[in-house]
Order: structure tokens, then C-alpha cells, then sequence
């Protein structure tokens, strides 16, 4: 394929937003609004915001792109806001091609900032939480190489703005870039970074996947088209061509020297004050009209776009599992305001004693950030709290149905955890006993639905024709009213004819 047959604007942030002003999904600032208040703008926003005019540059901001699972779905291309996590299973098993392209082809070079001009503190970077630690660029998708391969690896990450050409991050928690980076500075290297700011939610989904391979080629699968790569300009890292911005520079060979942080993270809570490397800045590559993007985090996390990415992350790492484990997992559910991650809900088709509980410790151990599974079956919609609750207090019993593993590795921003003994998970095992399902111990009580059509003429002679529930001898009588049924059970019960079953049919004696 040739770089001229690439639609460079089918996957642009820009578009895409636009599209969903269309659908309704943004709320437009057209005035001047100062970075003080973007933040408390996107904060519980049930919408996307574009600001028209952000900051004294009247600079155009977006947040909030992928803040809900409609918007999922709508960058996705499908209709059911649960299915995301689907699409991108069904996308992955279809890989793409990254093709290089010409620098003069690529639109997010048509400006190269260098020198002085390569200046964070000119963008519309803005302090999202109280007591942060300084103005966040929180829609990084980092790109960095591994030596040893040769391969592209991608993550999502924020920059603390340091100064004009310096920003702190977090390598803390386990990672491919944390052991390239820790690679480097054991060698005495600096080790090159470029973040990509203004893509494609696909694109955000892509770096959060953990596959082995070329991680630049995740995008292209869930675009499920080849992704059009360019070579950075500072550094020898290849970025998507279509992004709206890239930063390019190094992480010094110092390690973790220089202080990063506090930052409201993704579980909610302020992150500690950690020594981090330091982002050098040596260059910044746009679009000429680009558009900034900033992503919402911390605050309220159903709403976050942290919490949607991690939701559907964990939904398609945990569907992934559960199919090793069992043969019928039917719907996966990692809920939003556990940040994505911690609570996760499964409901499955249990085929023999103990599936439950295989499935439970498949997903516990598959993935550091689950921490609590909730099984439950087929019956239960995942997705409602309400029956998720009922499940809860009719078929658990915490003697029978706990599952408890201790010293597991978990992510270490959880404020509940125990660094010196790893972290506890739980799993909650709300199904039936097996082959209970159906029963009328475990039939949900529901309305009745009666629609006459008159079989009998009389109670006397539909209990001749076999034992039926008070219901269905209303049914057999086309009774939309039912206390004439009570009467005529009267008389033949008077008569020492009525018998009741053992599930409640009345019955004529024999």
C-alpha cells in the first residue's frame, strides 16, 4: 500500500469529535474559558467537552472523548454499548500492518517545533485535581523501542510539566517501559519517548492491551485497517502519521531521581510524591490545526475516561480468561465506578460442580488490577445493580461461597494495600447450587401473564384433565379475575376431593 492511499482524517481526533457533536455526545464552550476551570468542567460531565477557546491563547481543548460507553460503542462502529469489549477480541484476532511514510506525507508533521519553540507551557496543559503536583498532559500514548527486539511498545501514561522542556512521569508500577527504562540506566542511556497526544479512542483501547509483538500494530488491528506510521524527527521512534500532536525527547539515564507527583489517580485517591525519571522535551510535531486533548482521571470515576478505557480492558482480559476456564461464560462486566478494574462481574452457564469457582480464580489471578469477582448465573444482568444486589443477599453465604487469596500482586496506587504482603482478592460465588437453576426454590417471583383461552368449563373438570397451579386454572377457565376459582376450590375441598402437590398445584384426589 502506498502512503497516498491512506484516509489520514478516518481516525483523526478532530473528526471524530465532530461526530459526536452529531450525536449529541459534546457539550461545546464556544466563550473564552480559562485552564483554572476545565477541570471542574469535565469533572461528572455525562458529556464530552470541547472548548473553543481554552486558556489566553484561546487554544481548542477536548476532554472526555471516551467518558461513557456510548461513545465507546460510536468509535467503535456498533450498536450495543456492551459488546465493545467484543469487537475489540474480534478485532485483535485480525491483524494489521504498520507501513512507515514519507515525513512530508504525514500530517503530524506539518509543523516541527525545535529549540525554543518545543515549549509544554504553551499548550493547553491544565491542573486537573486539587492538589496535584502541577499541570498534568494526562491522553499520552507513550511509544518507546526495545532494544533487545527491535519492537515498538506503547502504554498510556501522564507528563508532569517540570518547565518548559522537562515533565516527570510514573514508572512505578510494573511495566514493559518501567524494565526498557531500568535497562537503560543500568547501561549508563538515555532512553528515547515520544507521546502521542489527540488520537482515536481505538487508538487509547490499543494501548492497553498486553500482547506480545509489535504494539503499534494493536492499533492498526482495532482501527481494523493498516495504521500509517511516520519516523520521529528528534528521535528514531515511529508515532501513528494521523495523531494530532507528538512529543518527542528521552528519559535521562538518572533513573529516579527528581520528584513526580501528587496526582489524583485512576483509583480515586491522591498518589504519593515518588522520585520518577524526567521527560526531555526536544521536540513537538502537529497538525496545523491541531487539537489538544486532555483526559479525565480521578474525581467522579464512573464518568472518568481512566475508568471507561480500564472497564473495557479488563472486560475483554477477563472474557479471554474465563474461556480457558470454563466452557460458557455469557456476559463479563467490570463496572466503572471500581475505577474499571477492581469489581468485576461474570455471569456464566455452569456445566459441571465447581465451574463457578474456576472461573472466579481464572479471573482473580489473570489480570493484577481485578480484585473482586462476582459469579453469578445466566438469570442475573450484569449490568444492573439491583439484580447484582438480589443475587447477592438470596444465594451467598459467606461460610460456603468466599473465596479469599492472600499475597497476590496488585497495582501499587491501591491505598488498601499491604506492600509487605502483596494483596488480598476476593471472589463472591452468587450462583445457585449446580443443577438448582430452574427450580421453584430459585424461580424468580414474577407477574402473572394470563391470557384467556377458555379449555374448561369447570375447575372440577380441568383438575380431571391433570394437577394445575391457581394460575393455570384461571388460564384453563379464561378467568381474568380468579375468586370464583377460589370458590369452586372451597366446595371441593368441603367435598374431601382437593389435594395440593408438592410445588403448590391443586389436585383431585383419587
Amino acid at each position: 500500500m502506498s502512503a497516498r492511499t491512506f484516509d489520514y482524517d478516518r481516525f483523526r481526533l478532530r473528526n471524530f469529535v465532530e461526530k459526536l457533536i452529531s450525536a449529541g455526545e459534546v457539550e461545546v464552550h464556544e466563550e473564552p474559558v480559562p485552564l483554572s476551570d476545565v477541570a471542574a468542567c469535565l469533572n461528572g460531565n455525562p458529556k464530552a467537552v470541547l472548548f473553543r477557546k481554552a486558556g489566553p491563547e484561546g487554544a481548542q481543548l477536548v476532554g472526555g472523548v471516551l467518558g461513557s460507553r456510548r461513545r465507546a460503542a460510536i468509535a467503535f462502529g456498533i450498536e450495543k454499548e456492551r459488546d465493545v469489549f467484543r469487537e475489540v477480541l474480534r478485532r485483535l484476532e485480525r491483524p494489521q500492518p504498520v507501513i512507515e511514510v514519507p515525513s512530508a506525507e504525514a500530517p503530524v508533521h506539518q509543523e516541527v517545533l525545535t529549540g525554543d519553540d518545543a515549549d509544554f507551557t504553551r499548550l493547553p496543559i491544565h491542573v486537573q485535581h486539587e492538589f496535584d503536583g502541577g499541570p498534568y498532559i494526562s491522553a499520552g500514548i507513550d511509544c518507546s523501542r526495545n532494544n533487545e527486539t527491535g519492537l515498538t511498545n506503547i502504554g498510556f501514561r501522564r507528563l508532569m510539566l517540570r518547565g518548559r522542556r522537562e515533565a516527570g512521569t510514573n514508572l512505578y508500577a510494573p511495566s514493559d517501559l518501567r524494565e526498557y527504562y531500568r535497562a537503560c540506566v543500568a547501561r549508563g542511556e538515555r532512553m528515547p519517548c515520544s507521546f502521542v497526544v489527540g488520537s482515536h479512542p481505538v487508538d487509547h483501547i490499543a494501548a492497553m492491551q498486553r500482547l506480545a509483538g509489535d504494539e503499534l500494530a494493536l492499533i492498526g488491528a482495532l482501527r481494523g485497517e493498516p495504521l500509517p506510521v511516520v519516523r520521529c524527527v528528534s528521535n528514531d521512534l515511529l508515532v501513528p502519521a494521523d495523531a494530532e500532536y507528538v512529543f518527542e525527547g528521552y528519559f535521562d539515564e538518572r533513573g529516579y531521581t527528581e520528584l513526580e507527583g501528587p496526582y489524583g489517580e485512576f483509583m480515586g485517591y491522591y498518589g504519593e510524591m515518588k522520585p520518577n525519571p524526567v521527560f526531555h522535551l526536544t521536540a513537538i510535531t502537529r497538525r496545523r490545526d491541531a487539537l489538544f486533548q486532555t483526559t479525565t482521571i480521578s474525581g467522579d470515576l464512573a464518568r472518568t475516561e481512566a475508568a471507561i478505557i480500564g472497564a473495557i480492558d479488563s472486560e475483554a482480559f477477563s472474557w479471554r480468561a474465563a474461556l480457558t476456564a470454563i466452557r460458557e461464560p455469557v456476559a463479563v462486566h467490570a463496572v466503572p465506578a471500581s475505577n474499571g478494574n477492581h469489581n468485576v462481574r461474570l455471569a456464566l452457564r455452569q456445566r459441571s460442580p465447581g465451574d463457578a469457582r474456576n472461573a472466579i480464580t481464572a479471573l482473580l489471578s489473570s489480570h493484577s488490577n481485578v480484585k473482586h469477582v462476582f459469579a453469578v448465573d445466566p438469570d442475573i444482568d450484569v449490568f444492573s445493580d439491583e439484580q447484582m444486589e438480589w443475587a447477592f443477599s438470596t444465594r451467598f453465604q459467606a461460610d460456603r461461597d468466599l473465596i479469599v487469596l492472600a499475597g497476590m500482586r496488585g497495582n501499587p496506587i491501591d491505598p488498601s494495600m499491604d506492600f509487605g504482603r502483596g494483596l488480598a482478592k476476593a471472589g463472591f460465588d452468587l450462583t445457585v447450587p449446580f443443577g438448582k437453576l430452574g427450580s421453584r426454590q430459585f424461580t424468580r417471583g414474577e407477574p402473572p401473564r394470563i391470557v384467556p383461552q377458555q379449555t374448561h368449563g369447570s375447575v372440577r373438570e380441568a383438575l380431571a384433565a391433570g394437577p394445575k397451579s391457581f394460575v393455570a386454572l384461571m388460564r384453563a377457565l379464561g378467568s381474568q379475575d380468579g375468586r370464583e376459582i377460589v370458590v369452586a376450590l372451597d366446595q371441593l375441598r368441603s367435598e374431601g376431593v382437593l389435594a395440593r402437590l408438592e410445588l403448590g398445584e391443586y389436585s383431585l384426589k383419587r
